[in-house]
């Protein structure tokens, strides 16, 4: 869903607009004005602007020109009924999306707008990537062992190869795919993220394979899904472990030929998508379960790349909360803060069991709670001072499973301020967390 404004003097043209839009799903406002527009403007942002070129107050170019300064994020789709190559070029020049001549149809209209949409959710992927590559330091190693497999990444990421990565909860897997991306010759194309976790079946098959438009209830109109909006770039699937055995199936014949259907269609659509999966879970364990396919786990461990735990590459964890906290000081709007001594001593000796995940949220809530410029252990969550529990030798007996995983919900929990912080910091959702902590009988904080 997206939010539109409809701009036009002409009140039957405004109010079919905004009608049809709705109908569609989206949020829109509409003004009969420019400067009514901009009042609306002035109380929120638009994804999207679709004003008339002429009207009595303001000219559409105007109103454009005001846009760009104001909300210069938000698209701007000028209608007129009198067009010409010098309004059209003056229009383009000053920033529009693109220019169209009335009459038109409602398809029409709809085709350009999905289409700016489209392109403006692609420019929020690429903020976001260019974001991750920030994150760089995350992946400038002191570890010999972070070091050699850094150095497969960027040898992979040269091929089309499909990879694999594994690991903990919180380890970077995304932050090293996106990497992988900008290494790789798709770092100009899209790169798509799906998390396998979060969505229902069906609903995860329309996300990654889209739909067609009465393939299910709610399904008004034809979708491309992630698949072919990752076209001639990367697409990285999180949490591969979650797929159920139909999904399985279908991505399997995607892996093996770049094609599928939408759901509800016939028309076989084919792609060419570079893959990259990730799963916290050990897939041969699930492949000998037989809860995941051992051909389609043969098809995507091409390349596998283990992101190891924090506690296995100690050496990069001061110099990451460092870093981190200058960013979060950035982020918070803070002076830039420090670490004292006692704090990098806590920091150092502290497990992270939740990982980087972990780290970046400790270091956020001492930079927003601490009083001075320096982090203080005080500053720190209580969490990392208590007693350690102990899974190996010290245990006097073998835990199981059920009981190892109980612990360390208990333990995530205890750490974080929501239960929201908890599920992400366990790559989760909320809704399993709740489910896991009603069943181990964990009580709230």
């Amino acid at each position: 869903m997206a939010r539109l404004l409809i701009v036009d003097d002409e009140k039957n043209i405004r109010r079919n607009l905004a009608a049809f839009f709705e109908s569609l799903g989206h949020a829109v406002k509409a003004a009969a004005s420019g400067t009514e527009a901009l009042e609306l403007l002035g109380e929120g942002s638009f994804d999207l602007v679709l004003t008339d070129y002429r009207m009595a107050e303001m000219t559409g170019l105007e109103l454009l020109h005001a846009i760009k300064k104001r909300r210069p994020q938000s698209l701007v789709i000028l209608m007129t009924a009198y067009a010409t190559v010098e309004n059209a070029v003056a229009a383009m020049k000053a920033g529009a999306y693109d220019y169209v001549t009335k009459p038109f149809t409602l398809d029409q209209i709809e085709h350009i707008v999905q289409r700016a949409l489209e392109l403006q959710g692609l420019q929020a992927e690429n903020l976001e990537l260019r974001d991750a590559i920030d994150d760089a330091p995350l992946l400038d190693s002191h570890s010999a062992v972070m070091a050699r497999m850094l150095e497969t990444a960027r040898q992979a990421a040269e091929s089309d190869a499909t990879i694999l990565l594994s690991g903990e909860s919180g380890t970077g897997k995304n932050v090293l795919a996106r990497q992988i991306h900008a290494w790789s010759l798709r770092r100009e194309r899209p790169f798509v993220v799906v998390n396998c976790t979060t969505l229902s079946e069906q609903l995860l098959e329309s996300e990654l394979f889209g739909h067609i438009r009465g393939s299910f209830t709610g399904a008004v109109k034809d979708k491309p899904g992630r698949l072919e909006a990752a076209d001639g770039g990367t697409v990285f699937l999180d949490e591969l472990a979650d797929l159920t055995p139909a999904l399985q199936t279908k991505f399997l014949r995607f892996v093996q030929e770049q094609s599928f259907e939408r759901v509800g269609g016939d028309r076989t659509i084919r792609v060419d998508t570079r893959i990259i999966a990730a799963s916290n879970r050990d897939l041969t364990a699930e492949v000998a379960a037989r809860r995941f396919r051992e051909d389609l786990y043969y098809r995507v461990n091409v390349i596998t790349l283990r992101l190891p735990p924090l506690r296995e590459h100690r050496e990069d964890i001061v110099p990451l909360a460092q870093w981190m906290l200058r960013r979060a000081s950035v982020r918070a709007r803070n002076r830039q803060k420090s670490l004292s001594p006692e704090a990098t001593a806590a920091i150092a000796a502290y497990r992270w069991p939740g990982n980087v995940r972990e780290l970046r949220n400790a270091l956020e809530r001492a930079s927003v709670l601490s009083r001075g410029d320096t982090i203080m252990p005080e500053d720190l969550p209580d969490s990392m001072f208590r007693e350690p529990i102990e899974m190996g030798a010290a245990s006097s007996h073998r835990a199981s499973l059920e009981e190892v995983e109980r612990d360390h919900i208990t333990h995530v929990l205890a750490a974080s301020a929501t239960l929201e912080e908890a599920a992400e910091t366990l790559g989760i959702n909320v809704t399993t967390l709740w489910r896991k902590r009603k069943r181990y009988g964990i009580e709230s904080g």
